[in-house]
């Protein structure tokens, strides 16, 4: 089952960062921690960071985005979540994506344990200078994130792929493909859909992707979408977002199931950036 939720609850936070931690079973394949103890090597939640830098980003949203995600690191609320959880601590790594071919890794795996070390992965984040780039391929996104749990040396109850964008994909393979290969894998993918400016011809951008990331996109054992429809929800829907990942819930009460996968056919074509792509370019 697969969830949404629309940004504006403000109760939610609180509901999370407070709230009791789901355990989840450990994902398949999971490594042995390099010269680390089994309990040093113990954390929450594996959680890749997936931010879109495809040049329908204006330079305004990249540095918003950047910005909530620091701030969501960093605050009160998130580290409240963090010292709630089993081992009191999680791996996150970030990496920026545009085309199949195009990911930047800004952060390596970094564990986060409190207010010093959560600090300082926020730190990491702002410092990197802003860069765009061309295409959209969030399959290539999910592609470059699935090796990356075999190199983290933490291991955790669940593994997390955490995608921001603001376009469907329109390069590389399909991403329902993708997709259902990390599914396999015990893997969970969240998505953030950034819907702030009018679809637009010359930037491909679609009217429902919000439907789209929801039924194309995510996936996995408590998976959900978060849907940022104004420059000032940013901050918020980030910081919800990563509270929600953390504590390993559910989603809480406003957040409308999504129809079974297997019983419903997507409400928005899994390839219609391709096509937009294919009507435009003609390749």
């Amino acid at each position: 089952m697969r969830w949404w939720i629309s940004i504006g609850v403000a109760c939610l936070a609180g509901a999370l960062a407070g709230g009791d931690v789901v355990t989840v079973a450990a994902a398949p394949g999971a490594r042995t921690a390099q010269q680390l103890s089994e309990k040093e090597a113990s954390v929450d939640v594996e959680l890749i960071l997936a931010v879109d830098v495809s040049y329908s980003m204006d330079l305004d949203e990249l540095a918003i985005q950047r910005e909530g995600y620091a701030q969501a690191l960093s605050s009160r609320e998130f580290l409240q979540a963090l010292k709630n959880g089993l081992h009191g601590r999680i791996a996150v790594t970030y990496f920026e994506w545009a085309a199949s071919s195009d990911q930047k890794l800004i952060i390596p795996w970094r564990l986060i344990d409190g207010p010093e070390t959560a600090d300082a992965v926020a730190a990491e984040i702002m410092k990197t200078p802003i860069r765009r780039a061309s295409r959209t391929s969030i399959s290539g996104a999910i592609y470059f994130a699935m090796p990356l749990f075999e190199d983290n040396p933490y291991r955790g109850l669940r593994r997390v792929i955490d995608i921001s964008g603001d376009g469907p994909n329109n390069n590389g393979s399909p991403v329902t493909v993708a997709r259902d290969e990390a599914v396999n894998k015990g893997i969970t993918i969240n998505g953030l859909p950034i819907m702030v400016k009018e679809p637009s011809y010359s930037t491909m951008d679609i009217e429902n992707l919000d439907l789209y990331y929801r039924d194309c996109v995510t996936g996995g054992r408590g998976s959900f979408v978060v849907t940022i429809k104004s420059r000032d929800e940013f901050k918020e829907a980030i910081r919800t977002k990563l509270l929600m990942e953390v504590a390993g819930r559910m989603p809480a009460p406003r957040v409308v199931p999504v129809a079974d996968d297997s019983k419903e056919q997507p409400r928005v074509s899994c390839m219609i950036g391709e096509k937009i792509w294919q009507d435009r370019w003609g390749r």
